[in-house]
C-alpha cells in the first residue's frame, strides 16, 4: 500500500469555509464533507492537527475597527474559534473518528487545555488534535496559531486552505490576468505582500523551515491526491540563499 508523503500535517481552515450560502455559520454539509475528507486522510495513516478561524460568526478585528476594544474584540473571535472547533469534533466523531479539541483558553468544562506534549501523544495515537482558541493572546491571527501550532507538534507540511486553487498575484477573483504561482519562497510571499497569511504566520514557518501547500478545499478529494504525490495548489518553501 501506498504511503503518504507526509506522516503529520497541519490543516488551517477558515471559518468562512463553513458558511452556507445563505449565510448562515455553520453548514452541517460543508462540515460533515470536509469530516469525511479528513477521515479519510487519517484512515490513510496521516496524523492531522486542525486549526479552524472563526470568521464566520466573528472577526474579532473587524469589531476593533467598529470601536470595540481590541483586547476584548480579539478574544470574542477565540471563543468563536472554540464553537467551530466543537461543531467539527462532532462532525468528525460521528465519521467513526476520535478527536479532540484542545483550547489554548482555559475552557475545561466543554475542551482540554491545550498542552503541547499531551497534543503529540494524540496524534501518535491516531486522534485528530483540533487546536482552538487561537495563540490564547490578543493581536495574533488564527494564521499564527496554526504557524506556531504546526511547529510545536513537528509537523511536515502546514495545508492552508483556501477557496481558490492557490497563490496568485493578486485576487483572481477581481484580477483576471493576475499569475499563479506553483512554487514560491517564503520571502518572495513577503517581499511581494501576497496576502497569502499574514507576516507573523509566514515568518514563522520560513524560520523554523516549514513548507506550506496554499490550495482550494472545495476541490473535493485533493488533499487525499496531495498525500498520495499529485501535485496541488501552491507550494511555497524557504530558500535555499
Amino acid at each position: 500500500m501506498k504511503k503518504p508523503i507526509c506522516q503529520r500535517i497541519l490543516l488551517k481552515l477558515s471559518g468562512e469555509a463553513l458558511m452556507s450560502e445563505t449565510g448562515g455559520s455553520i453548514d452541517s454539509d460543508i462540515l460533515n464533507r470536509l469530516a469525511a475528507e479528513i477521515k479519510e486522510l487519517s484512515d490513510f495513516g496521516v496524523q492531522i492537527g486542525l486549526v479552524i478561524g472563526g470568521g464566520n460568526i466573528l472577526r474579532g478585528a473587524d469589531k476593533a475597527s467598529e470601536g470595540l476594544d481590541r483586547v476584548t474584540s480579539d478574544q470574542m473571535g477565540m471563543l468563536a474559534t472554540v464553537i467551530n472547533a466543537l461543531a467539527m469534533q462532532d462532525a468528525l466523531e460521528h465519521q467513526g473518528l476520535q478527536a479532540r479539541v484542545m483550547s489554548a483558553l482555559k475552557i475545561n468544562q466543554v475542551c482540554e487545555d491545550y498542552i503541547r506534549r499531551r497534543a503529540v501523544r494524540h496524534l501518535e495515537k491516531g486522534r485528530i488534535v483540533i487546536f482552538a482558541a487561537g495563540t490564547g493572546n490578543p493581536f495574533f491571527t488564527t494564521d499564527s496559531a496554526a504557524s506556531l501550532r504546526a511547529i510545536e507538534i513537528n509537523a511536515e507540511l502546514m495545508i492552508k486552505a483556501t477557496k481558490v486553487k492557490g497563490v496568485y498575484s493578486a485576487d483572481p477573483e477581481k484580477v483576471k490576468d493576475a499569475v499563479f504561482y506553483q512554487r514560491l519562497t517564503y520571502d518572495e510571499a513577503l517581499d511581494q505582500r501576497l496576502n497569502v497569511m499574514d507576516t507573523t504566520a509566514l515568518v514563522l514557518c520560513r524560520d523554523n523551515n516549514i513548507p506550506m501547500r496554499v490550495m482550494n478545499i472545495f476541490e473535493q478529494g485533493a488533499v487525499m491526491r496531495l498525500m498520495k504525490g499529485e501535485e496541488i495548489g501552491s507550494l511555497i518553501e524557504r530558500g535555499t540563499k
